[in-house]
């Protein structure tokens, strides 16, 4: 929302909030701000309601969920308006960022959820074989909480929830308060396909709010957003002892090699970092390119900026490949870092911030000569800057790009994938893209997280993205009825001569220290 001002309470004495979208300044209504004890009586019907969810098959489940594919194919053109009146994305930005990927992970996790959320029977190892056959069991948590931001406010909803219905839980959503509809939007399809109302709700309102889901008695917590709140919300789960996965900001790197395909890296250093306004944890923002090929990457990274569409210059009605910003907030940060690389020596190549007349849009810019002195270097922007740094080599490049107090993604662009895994190794990031970036978080294989301040925990996986909304249960059966333990009182000689000689034979000897293992 480019706005969000309060408004007087409703009779209840609910506050209110007015919401104005980025790309016009124009009113899209408003919503009435959840109070704690909304938010704890939408907890306690999700805990009455989930169990009988979690008594359904997986199976049974699986398919209710997979329906809500064919609600989104059918009401796609309604998301993507909202999303563009909430947050300004182009048509093909929401469909590139918000519903591909939402296609693909309900088509994803109901293929992959009877499988691998069965109970699974694994082989025990060596001295416990003969006596004790181990089933692991993964039972759903209960009643999570889901808090999503703004950026990327339909598929960053869709996605959590989906996995934590699949495992058998009741899941309560906050949304943000700057983009609410394209949020509830998932909750809307998820419930028309079949999810009963009460194991999958909304409750909307800003940081009060989520501090009140927080709060209420939630099995777990799944949140996306800043680093700030996350600390916050790390601290409070921590104090209840709930789980928890924060995902939060994000300060990527991209190194372009000296054998990197320059024309790939150059299209590639300015769509990742400008895609959604550059308001992606995962987008490009920060630059490292070896120095006997930055002339030629520097000239063509100017030229693709410089024919980016955007509303600064198009002006209303044409058409654009970068939307606004979401939030003045935001739009107030990208001048701040812009005005301090400035000031500090950088040079703007293209663009440089200018405003084209209403809303919340921002001229495409390309900074050089930057320095890790500078904000842009090492604070959080979210924006449309494309900022590069030369450096003598790779080994240079690496130890700019470990000095972050982030670590959520990185890329490398390079000719060779033996030289990717190398410098991947010694990257201090969650995950590494070769010749590409942003797009780990839709490969739903890959387990996703960050490392130091950019989050904890991992969502994603495959199995063990949906095994992370589940408790693991081993369940330990003995192998023969009324012989399942070996040791009872009374302790005797002979007891203790067997175990003594399981530990002088079998872990005494090297040669027998495998068998057991």
């Amino acid at each position: 929302m480019a706005v969000i001002a309060a408004l007087p309470e409703t009779e209840e004495g609910r506050r209110r909030l007015a919401l104005t979208g980025p790309v016009d300044n124009e009113p899209l209504g408003e919503i009435v701000v959840a109070t704690a004890d909304d938010v704890r009586a939408a907890v306690d019907r999700a805990r009455a309601a989930q169990p009988a969810w979690a008594a359904r098959p997986v199976r049974e489940r699986a398919r209710i969920v997979a329906r809500a594919l064919d609600v989104l194919v059918r009401r796609r053109a309604e998301v993507i308006d909202t999303l563009h009146a909430e947050t300004g994305k182009p048509p093909v930005e929401a469909l590139t960022m918000e519903i591909v990927p939402s296609c693909d992970f309900l088509n994803y996790w109901t293929a992959l959820a009877p499988r691998a959320l069965r109970a699974e029977r694994r082989a025990l190892h060596g001295y416990l074989r003969p006596s004790k056959k181990l089933v692991v069991a993964y039972r759903p948590l209960g009643v999570v909480g889901v808090i999503t931001p703004w950026n990327g406010p339909f598929v960053l909803a869709l996605n959590p929830l989906v996995q934590a219905l699949l495992a058998g839980n009741a899941v309560v959503l906050k949304p943000s308060e700057v983009a609410p509809r394209s949020g509830e939007w998932a909750v809307r399809i998820l419930r028309e396909a079949g999810v009963p109302a009460d194991v999958v709700a909304v409750v909307h309102g800003d940081g009060q709010t989520g501090a009140a889901l927080v709060d209420a008695g939630v099995d777990k917590i799944s949140f996306t957003g800043s680093v700030a709140t996350g600390r916050v919300i790390g601290a409070a789960c921590g104090a209840a002892l709930i789980p928890c996965t924060l995902e939060l900001g994000g300060k990527d790197a991209m190194i372009v090699c000296a054998d990197a395909d320059l024309e790939e890296a150059a299209a590639g250093a300015v769509y990742l970092s400008m895609f959604n306004c550059g308001q992606v944890c995962l987008s490009v923002e920060r630059v490292y390119v070896v120095d006997s090929v930055a002339d030629a990457f520097e000239a063509r990274v100017a030229e693709i900026a410089a024919a980016v569409r955007h509303r600064s210059v198009a002006g209303p009605g044409a058409e654009v490949d970068m939307g606004p910003f979401t939030s003045e907030r935001q739009r107030a940060i990208v001048r701040r870092h812009l005005d301090d690389a400035r000031a500090r020596g950088a040079t703007v190549l293209v663009g440089g911030g200018e405003n084209g007349g209403g809303g919340l849009h921002f001229t495409p810019t390309v900074l050089t000569g930057v320095t890790h002195d500078m904000a842009v270097m090492t604070e959080e922007t979210f924006g449309p800057i494309v900022a590069i740094e030369r450096v003598r080599d790779e080994d240079e490049a690496i130890r700019l790009a470990n000095d972050s107090p982030y670590g959520l993604s990185g890329s490398v662009f390079t000719a060779d994938p033996a030289r990717m895994r190398e410098i991947a190794a010694r990257l201090v990031t969650g995950s590494v893209v070769h010749n590409d970036a942003a797009v780990v978080y839709g490969v739903p294989e890959a387990p996703f997280g960050g490392r130091r301040s950019s989050g904890l925990g991992r969502v994603n996986g495959g199995r063990e993205g949906l095994r992370g909304f589940t408790h693991a249960q081993p369940l330990l059966l003995a192998r023969r009825l009324g012989r399942g333990q070996t040791i009872r009182y009374p302790y005797t000689d002979a007891q203790e001569k067997q175990l003594d000689r399981l530990v002088r034979v079998g872990f005494g000897r090297r040669i027998l220290r495998r068998l057991l293992a």
